[in-house]
């Protein structure tokens, strides 16, 4: 068989392991000793994203952060702030050196995303609130506009 004709390799990703690298939330509302009866929550997120290659070969750290920020609509005060980095390592296999950018921050975060929406539901839950279920994420729109606004940066 010619090179010409060769597969690609088959791309191989195994989570190594997750954890949670920092997380805190602050239930602004209860500290004030607010009555929660005439809240309507405003829920902003913001989500970033970090990658580094790890001492061990093939193996990639992926660091999601997110700030979640719930203000009151009637009057404008804070409600909650939630605060997580979750990280995963990977074992990636098979994925050329140019693509490994976009397949660390699209693809490893979009397997986690579950765990961390959990978390999420959870920690607000247990603070006190409704549980927060964080829409998905559009990993790829989110890579798309670290790049445009990398090279705007650039070029000014």
């Amino acid at each position: 068989m010619s090179e010409e004709n060769a597969a690609p390799p088959q791309v191989r990703m195994n989570v190594v392991t997750q954890y949670v690298r920092d997380l805190s939330f602050e239930n602004v509302l209860a500290r004030k000793g607010a009555n929660s009866g005439d809240v309507q929550p405003d829920i902003q997120v913001q989500v970033s994203l970090d990658a580094s290659k790890r001492p061990v070969e093939n193996q990639f750290e992926v660091i999601q952060k997110y700030k979640v920020t719930a203000i009151n609509k009637v009057n404008n005060e804070n409600l909650f702030l939630l605060e997580i980095e979750y990280g995963a390592v990977f074992h990636i296999e098979g994925v050329p050196d140019d693509q490994m950018h976009p397949f660390l921050l699209i693809e490893c975060p979009r397997m986690v995303f579950p765990f961390v929406r959990r978390i999420v539901s959870d920690v607000t839950r247990d603070g006190g609130f409704p549980p927060l279920n964080l829409d998905p994420v559009d990993f790829l729109a989110l890579y798309r506009q670290e790049l445009a606004r990398r090279a705007q940066a650039g070029n000014a």
